[in-house]
């Protein structure tokens, strides 16, 4: 949904002739501008270098943020007998297996992130087309398919962030609130960039961080210069 009103138009014009400007820069203006009621997340939207229709050019992974990302994240575990105590005793919001195939089968998808022990995947499974455009597909790449289930809920519950390139070639990702302060925010962004990088396929030449555009919810959006963040 396009961004539009007065608010944005007069934050937008703080943001005019602004490009490639440095990390705290950005976080200034987004912070400062940010005008709605709530408390608007801080966005990211990072173009790079690659080819996602090539399985050798895709990129995704797990960020642990600093700060955590201000959400409460509701986590879904498939998980039997003493695996599925210990996700209800480390604070999974819903637990189970077959019923809870059953219920996201039936169009309940109440929960940001999902959890599977690896003798569940064979149930979780069946949830590919359900699951895998929403990009909560337990996968063992991003240790959402583990044995240590407890360690997973509490990563998930303290901010952790997935993200994997979409097929025009972006990463996006929510990390944190505008009412976070901007060392906070900047060390956010900073880690997040940080893990994009080390997630770089081997195979991908030339420049990898095409763009790197900041935004909060429903403000206008600014380019950081990404020379600051190579590796």
């Amino acid at each position: 949904m396009a961004k539009t009103g007065k608010k944005f138009l007069n934050a937008k014009k703080e943001f005019d002739g602004k490009y490639d400007v440095s990390l705290e820069e950005a976080v200034s203006l987004v912070k400062s501008n940010a005008s709605a009621k709530f408390d608007e997340t801080i966005d990211i939207a990072i173009n790079l270098g690659v080819d996602p229709k090539h399985a050798d050019q895709m990129v995704r992974g797990v960020c642990a943020l600093p700060h955590g990302n201000g959400k409460d994240v509701r986590v879904a575990v498939f998980a039997r007998g003493e695996k599925a105590e210990e996700a209800k005793k480390a604070g999974a919001d819903i637990v189970g297996a077959e019923d809870l195939m059953e219920n996201i089968q039936g169009g309940v998808i109440d929960f940001d992130r999902c959890i599977a022990t690896p003798d569940m995947m064979a149930v979780v499974g069946r949830l590919g087309k359900v699951l895998g455009p929403r990009n909560l597909m337990p996968n063992p790449k991003v240790g959402t398919v583990t044995i240590d289930v407890e360690k997973a809920v509490k990563s998930a519950k303290s901010g952790e962030v997935q993200f994997k390139v979409e097929k025009s070639g972006v990463v996006q990702a929510g990390l944190g609130k505008v009412s976070f302060d901007k060392q906070k925010i900047s060390e956010n962004i900073t880690a997040f960039i940080e893990s994009v990088n080390k997630a770089k396929p081997a195979g991908v030449k030339g420049l990898y961080l095409r763009k790197v555009s900041v935004s909060s919810t429903m403000g206008p959006s600014v380019t950081i210069n990404g020379n600051q963040f190579a590796n």
